[in-house]
């Protein structure tokens, strides 16, 4: 990605060195986070109408911790927390994760203007090894994740390394589609559709069935990384899509459940198959339209 002239984004908030505990005190909060100020009307058709479950990992205290990855450790105890003040960036990794939150600030909110709203930007906090969020205690290895309780995203430059090392998926397209994932997750909340999540979880029959709409969110939040790919076209070397498509691949539920035990339960799955995965990614990236990922219409009863 050719981001060498690209800004950085100010809504990082750093956490490396605090033990993972949130510390007293002011910190940067991303402008607008007060409230969502409106739904785009041109989701509202594709939200409202259908049921919806968010991909959800944990399910605490009312909130819920997304990520990009179905399963996890035991559920975290829910804490609030006061905001860091640190915000430097100390790396080459760090300075390319505020350029890419930057680009999503950018496409998102050229979205939500057109629809006459404001685009509430998140905030994005690196930690390193463990970290408290309004949805709780979570580990680097549950992986970046998205906390509707205090529209953050929270991520571990770490998880990079392991991209590459474990998933086999390098190269810098690939990191920043896990940050664009994340950012999918805000827009959902944003939008009002967390709300709604709640109920219709709470209205399911069935686990296979939570988890079916579970996995209809996280297929939205890839549609929308690849709708801030092609927003952003003029950032992309020839390689970098198929890098994103590499990731998608490599996080499927599918791949990831034949790595740890051999076989595959589609009941289970929460996030989708590689090959969903995929397509849901390519089929926003083609569109370039977040009202082509409607993956509650009963068109894409499939999906």
């Amino acid at each position: 990605m050719r981001l060498d002239d690209e800004r950085e984004s100010s809504n990082i908030e750093n956490r490396r060195g605090r033990g993972g505990f949130g510390f007293p005190g002011g910190g940067n909060r991303a402008g607008g986070l007060g409230g969502g100020g409106g739904l785009p009307t041109a989701l509202l058709s594709m939200i409202f109408s259908r049921f919806g479950i968010l991909g959800v990992v944990v399910v605490v205290g009312g909130f819920f911790l997304l990520n990009m990855f179905g399963g996890g450790g035991p559920a975290p105890q829910m804490t609030q927390v006061g905001q860091p003040a640190t915000t430097a960036q100390t790396s080459k990794t760090d300075r390319f994760v505020a350029k890419v939150l930057a680009t999503t600030e950018e496409s998102w909110g050229q979205y939500f203007a057109a629809q006459g709203q404001t685009y509430p930007e998140p905030t994005l906090v690196l930690f390193a090894g463990r970290v408290q969020s309004a949805c709780g205690s979570a580990s680097s290895a549950s992986g970046p994740f998205y906390c509707p309780g205090d529209r953050k995203i929270y991520l571990d430059t770490s998880f990079f390394d392991e991209l590459s090392r474990r998933f086999g998926a390098p190269g810098d397209f690939a990191a920043a589609y896990v940050i664009a994932h994340e950012v999918g997750h805000h827009v959902q909340t944003v939008t009002g559709l967390s709300e709604q999540v709640q109920r219709a979880q709470r209205a399911a029959r069935s686990q296979a069935e939570a988890n079916q709409v579970q996995v209809r969110m996280e297929l939205q939040a890839d549609c929308f990384a690849g709708v801030w790919a092609a927003y952003h076209r003029d950032l992309l070397d020839r390689g970098d899509f198929p890098e994103g498509v590499r990731a998608a691949e490599a996080i499927g539920d599918d791949t990831l459940q034949r790595q740890a035990q051999g076989h595959v339960v589609p009941d289970s799955f929460t996030h989708g198959t590689a090959e969903q995965r995929v397509r849901w990614l390519t089929r926003g990236f083609e569109a370039g339209n977040p009202e082509a990922c409607d993956s509650f219409s009963p068109s894409y009863a499939a999906l």
